[in-house]
């Protein structure tokens, strides 16, 4: 017999969606067989998978030992607690924590944490030998004593949005399965909002609204933008409305300081969409002005892009997530924007 309770990070989920992380190796079929016959009990009583479950729900599965590990994927010799496996992975996660130990938590809860990523920091893992912003938020977990590598059997704390490398700014993370359900709806229905300071080329004396469709080239990684239906390719079917608002903070001799919210959320979406309208970003050297970057390059040491994902507004929610009902949250500009406020570039 084996007993598992559900702890804070699990609740929220349907119990055939736990058993499927917990018994990887067992099918749908089987692990619903397994419920309908009373080997796999929830809180003592038969159930049907599609029960949501709580804080303190008891799971007990009556499988023999040998069964049991197949179902989890060991070997019978393997403990939980020792398997060389997750010895691995969390010491890569406690590296992660430790190589990045600068980041900034600017708010946490039980259920969500906003952290401040420098650039430079992936988001994600690109490649299996990547250190990103996702394992150091479980390491960071890991040696603070929240969750334990056992918890890691049936809910991974993650990011929920994604920042290019080089650009800098608040991530959402999800630390349990009720946090990762409300971040993910919330940016579904577009209803958080999230808000960017960056340099643009140029003078935009008045706030705006730019539309378009973005369509991506995935051999360059690079994006392109249509300012209208009329002149979209639909051969391709990768193209997405997008709409971008922005409104101006500070006008400069070359440049003007914006505040952009991202209405629709696209990879490139901001570098591109300002740069289709004549505006592009300072240390932007995929849509920009390369002559004007390699002025702020000498001279302010800037050398990508310089977007600072700086703002959040929550809307009006219910428990158990009042704490940040329509609160917003923000984090300082980087000192690259005081490096390049004042200057002017001479070309």
């Amino acid at each position: 017999m084996y007993l598992r309770h559900i702890t804070n990070l699990e609740a929220g989920q349907r119990l055939d969606r736990y058993l499927s992380k917990l018994l990887p190796m067992a099918g749908s079929g089987f692990l619903h067989k397994m419920l309908r016959k009373k080997n796999i009990t929830l809180n003592g009583q038969k159930a049907e998978g599609c029960e949501k479950l709580n804080v303190g729900d008891q799971i007990t599965i009556f499988f023999a030992e040998e069964t049991l590990l197949k179902f989890m994927g060991r070997q019978p010799d393997e403990k939980s607690s020792d398997c060389s496996s997750r010895i691995h992975e969390t010491a890569e996660y406690r590296r992660a924590y430790q190589t990045y130990d600068s980041i900034t938590i600017i708010y946490e809860n039980d259920h969500i944490l906003l952290a401040d990523k420098p650039a430079g920091i992936l988001t994600q893992k690109a490649s299996q030998t990547d250190i990103s912003l996702n394992e150091w938020l479980i390491g960071a977990l890991l040696a603070r004593g929240d969750i334990s590598p056992e918890d890691l059997e049936t809910y991974r704390p993650s990011v929920c949005n994604r920042l290019d490398r080089n650009t800098s700014g608040i991530v959402l993370c999800a630390k349990s399965v009720q946090g990762a359900q409300l971040l993910g709806s919330l940016l579904q229905k577009r209803t958080l909002h999230k808000y960017y300071q960056l340099y643009v080329k140029g003078h935009l004396q008045d706030a705006g609204v730019a539309e378009g469709y973005l369509s991506k080239d995935e051999r360059r990684n690079k994006v392109s933008i249509q300012p209208s239906l009329r002149h979209k390719d639909t051969a391709s079917g990768k193209e997405s409305y997008i709409k971008t608002s922005y409104r101006p903070l500070k006008v400069e001799a070359d440049k003007t300081l914006l505040e952009v919210e991202l209405i629709t959320g696209k990879p490139h979406q901001i570098r591109a969409h300002l740069a289709s309208i004549g505006h592009p970003l300072l240390g932007d050297y995929k849509y920009g002005d390369r002559d004007w970057n390699e002025y702020y390059k000498r001279t302010c040491q800037i050398r990508t892009q310089l977007l600072h994902a700086y703002k959040v507004t929550f809307p009006a929610l219910e428990p158990p997530f009042e704490d940040i009902s329509t609160k917003t949250f923000q984090t300082g500009l980087p000192e690259l924007f005081a490096r390049a406020s004042g200057q002017t570039a001479s070309l």
